[in-house]
């Protein structure tokens, strides 16, 4: 009787109309609460499901941002310094209203939970108006960019192609957002396939076009740090056409309202400004902390801004496919909040944690004993002085120990921070980014600029950061209050009766892509 109880209080908990339409008996659903660590709900088997797609997407942008900074390494170490350092100016530039678009995941997760699927693309479509808003001021800031890159007060050589790269990604700067909005009626669908599929054949074109442009093979003229720049804004461009035909196919269309949604929803917008602005402020927070420590940090010296590009390139090795697992624990802590289930949301954050910390310990173990497997491409065709190679090699070996250092609780920190943000926490999340990005700003300045610190004690300034970091999102997420929080209306705000007689056709057809 104790166990019939207990399994029918674990069934009403969910609601008959959710997006993942559970309607096990309850007997099955006891045996499912009970099951393997892989196959409960929110195991290690959704996780992955959901996440791994996600992993594989993010590794190929950390493939192509490789292979393109070897490329520019084999022109001058220069250009490869400078496209790393305008890449992230341009990217602070573009972060907030990307934060604000990425957050369209978190909607269109909770309403398929909540049973609300012909919310969806609505939702999709704010974030597209939030990029095309955006779209003037991507313009306006290009004849900025030789004013803007000289407060880095960086070599004349490395200023000027500076300007040059970072003047080119700014005509790709909408795209990104764009393409960021609707890859979100997939990734927070839990369609996730179709995200990595899209993003590994846009990198892939990405990768021929840098070979071909940077050093003008197949018929094109040789444009070094310029070919790379159009690589990356043609392949931004492609993929935010690809995601606008796929969302607009007649299924999609019809169970999700791609067409009919794409009108200017006044309130559905304000929602996503009030809970999507502050997670682009923290990112925009975030962004702009590392972006000042890289800028000074050229400072320093040439060979420490070489080394210290060099150890941020290998670094996504680790970093980018946390991200991958950190925006899929949003998707899922989403979904199932959507459905009421606040334990598999948490269930899922943990067991995300898990396959994360083994990870990141699997691959901080190679950046201490084996930092060659990562560095020996960087130095091929190099024709500096072998002195100097050698020195550039071992300060760059340091770094990455550095690196590994932190990994762990840069694991953690992404985790719940993607966790409270996938249930709407995001005005702590913006404090806390508040205060902490202006504390790295300040440090950066600090160690490099007053103290006089070497290039490794300006990094262990960042280890000492991402740590903090770690253990402030992981006690708000213990604090629980992410658990009560939905970011959607209720269901009978936004769904009229022939919305909702409708509803459970709509779910059934969502599996489709």
């Amino acid at each position: 009787m104790a166990c019939l109880l207990s399994a029918t209080m674990v069934a009403q908990s969910r609601p008959l109309n959710s997006g993942r339409n559970y309607v096990a008996s309850s007997d099955t659903t006891l045996t499912l609460e009970q099951s393997s660590w892989w196959r409960r709900p929110a195991g290690g088997r959704e996780v992955l499901q959901v996440a791994l797609p996600l992993v594989v997407s993010t590794l190929s942008w950390t493939v192509m941002t490789f292979v393109d900074r070897m490329f520019l390494n084999q022109v001058s170490g220069t250009a490869m310094s400078a496209a790393f350092s305008a890449s992230i100016i341009w990217f602070a530039f573009f972060c907030l209203p990307m934060g604000v678009c990425s957050y369209v995941n978190t909607f269109v997760s909770q309403y398929l939970g909540d049973g609300q699927p012909k919310r969806i693309g609505p939702s999709v479509w704010q974030g597209v108006w939030v990029a095309l808003l955006v779209t003037p001021l991507a313009f306006a800031i290009i004849p900025l960019a030789p004013w803007i890159l000289s407060w880095a007060e960086h070599s004349v050589e490395a200023t000027q192609l500076e300007v040059t790269y970072f003047q080119i990604l700014c005509a790709g700067g909408p795209a990104l957002l764009i393409a960021t909005a609707l890859s979100a009626f997939y990734s927070g669908r839990g369609k996730t396939w179709v995200v990595m599929l899209v993003d590994a054949g846009v990198t892939s074109l990405n990768l021929v076009l840098d070979y071909l442009w940077i050093f003008g093979y197949g018929g094109f003229p040789e444009m070094g740090i310029a070919g790379a720049g159009w690589a990356t804004v043609t392949s931004l461009w492609l993929k935010a056409v690809i995601y606008l035909v796929l969302i607009l196919r007649r299924e999609n269309r019809e169970s999700f309202q791609t067409v009919a949604g794409i009108r200017f929803d006044r309130k559905l917008f304000g929602r996503l400004i009030y809970f999507g602005g502050p997670s682009g402020v923290q990112m925009l927070l975030d962004v702009l902390g590392f972006t000042v420590f890289v800028v000074l940090m050229g400072r320093v010296g040439e060979m420490e801004a070489v080394a210290t590009t060099l150890a941020f390139s290998i670094a996504s090795v680790a970093f980018m496919p946390i991200w991958g697992f950190s925006m899929g624990v949003s998707i899922l802590v989403g979904q199932h909040l959507g459905e009421n289930r606040d334990d598999l949301a948490a269930r899922a954050t943990w067991t995300t944690l898990q396959i994360a910390l083994f990870y990141m310990v699997f691959v901080s173990v190679l950046y201490v004993f084996t930092p060659g497997l990562f560095l020996h491409g960087f130095f091929v065709g190099n024709e500096a002085p072998v002195a100097d190679r050698q020195a550039l090699y071992t300060m760059a070996a340091n770094l990455l120990r550095i690196v590994a250092a932190y990994n762990v609780m840069d694991a953690v920190f992404m985790v719940f921070v993607s966790a409270v943000k996938g249930a709407g926490d995001t005005r702590f999340v913006m404090l806390i980014s508040l205060i902490m990005g202006v504390l790295l700003a300040t440090l950066s300045w600090l160690t490099i600029s007053f103290f006089k610190l070497s290039v490794y004690g300006c990094w262990m300034t960042v280890a000492v950061w991402v740590g903090i970091m770690g253990v402030i999102f992981l006690l708000r997420f213990l604090g629980g209050k992410w658990r009560s929080m939905r970011v959607i209306e209720a269901r009978g705000e936004a769904a009229n009766d022939d919305e909702a007689k409708s509803t459970v056709l709509a779910v059934k057809l969502a599996d489709g892509v």
